[in-house]
Parts: C-alpha cells; structure tokens; sequence
C-alpha cells in the first residue's frame, strides 16, 4: 500500500470526537514534538504528534478545525511531497512549515501551493501561534462550506430524475416554454417539476437555485446536473 492509499484507507473510519481544534504535528524531533505538544496545549488546543509522514497519513481525518505544522525534512518523504498528497486527498487541511534550513525557492513552492506560513527554526511562540490561528480559521471556513455542499447533495439526490433534468435546463437560463420544448413536455409540467425542484432544493429563487448548481457541479463529478 503507497502513502496516498494509506491516507485514503485512514479517512474512511469515523473521525475521533473533540470539543476543541485538533493541532497536528509531524516532526523527526522529539523535542521538537514535545514543546510543540506543550505550546498548542497551553493555548486549549488539541496536539497530535507524529515523528513521520506515514504515521499522520493512517491518522483518520478529523471533523473538527484543525491545522498541520509538519518539518520540511522527514526521514520518510519531505514535507513538501506530504502537501502534494494532502492536496490530493484533503485539501482543506491548512499546512505550516516549520524547517532548520529555509531557502527561498522551497518557501515559495511551498506558500504557491498553499501553505499557510514556512518558519524557519528558531521561530517565535507568538509567531507560530499566529499561523495555526489563521489555519484554524481557513480550516473552519473549509468545513462549513463542506457542511453546506453536503446538504445541497442531499437536496439534488432527492431529485427526481426528471426533476434533475428540468433543473439543469433552468439555470441554464432556458425559459418553461423552451424547458419543455427541449424535453417534450408541456409548459404546465415543466412549471410543476420546478415548483418540485425549488422546494426541495430549498431554493427561494431562481438565483438560489443557479448558486447552488454551480457549487454542485465543480463536485468531482459525483453529481450530474444534465
């Protein structure tokens, strides 16, 4: 099994439950890891530490608000190919860097890719705690967008196959006449599978409904709205 199959085996359990933001930390350096543990602590988070990359992949992702402080040199892969596997299979885990020897060509893939800081050791307390606040931040937005995307899947699952059909049509910006002429239907028909997709799409308007298709549609194609 290769790490990205690790990392994907890993999130299909359960996440572990918890009342507080969930801080991870991926570093060789037991030291490190330890003050690190106590830092994020101390601030009433949650610290997880992992001393490789393997180790955090087969962790199960977490519910919660949480941010990755990874070193940029592991003993198993580097911090930078760990970004690249995390971008693939939870790319809304925020990521800081943290590294004994920075150069400017690594800051700048790694912060183009989107991490949220690259420090380089020895770093201030207030400077680190900065970043993880800003991930923290990033990684609540990422979730409540996840939370809402998730709702409007329920929603267009509960669409009748017609009913998909004549949504697509709609925020195409076809007109009920043209919708039905499309599908063979009468005007009166399409105006009742829309009434039907607006209720249960929970859509109060037509701008509603457009939004809402277009966050469905970039969905890794697991929703077809034609």
């Amino acid at each position: 099994m290769n790490l990205a199959q690790t990392f994907k085996h890993g999130m299909v359990y359960p996440s572990i439950p918890s009342v507080s933001p969930v801080i991870f930390v991926v570093d060789d350096d037991l030291s490190v890891r330890e003050s690190l543990e106590q830092l994020i602590r101390s601030e009433g988070w949650q610290p997880e530490t992992f001393q490789s990359a393997r180790e955090f992949l087969t962790r199960p992702r977490p519910l919660v608000p949480s941010c990755l402080i990874v070193d940029l040199a592991l003993p198993d892969l580097n911090g930078l190919e760990l970004q690249k596997i995390i971008a693939q299979e939870r790319a809304e885990m925020p990521i800081i860097f943290i590294s004994g020897c920075g150069d400017i060509p690594t800051t700048v893939r790694a912060m183009k890719a989107g991490a949220v800081d690259f420090l380089v050791k020895p770093f201030g307390n207030d400077v680190l705690l900065r970043a993880i606040r800003e991930g923290l931040d990033r990684s609540r937005v990422a979730l409540d967008h996840e939370v809402e995307l998730g709702d409007l899947r329920h929603c267009y699952r509960s669409l009748s196959p017609r009913e998909r059909q004549v949504m697509a049509l709609v925020v195409s910006g076809l007109l009920n006449k043209q919708v039905g002429g499309e599908l063979g239907i009468s005007e009166i028909t399409v105006k009742a599978h829309r009434g039907q997709v607006m209720r249960k799409m929970k859509a109060n308007s037509l701008a509603d409904l457009v939004r809402m298709a277009a966050s469905l549609r970039p969905a890794r194609q697991t929703i077809h709205l034609a």
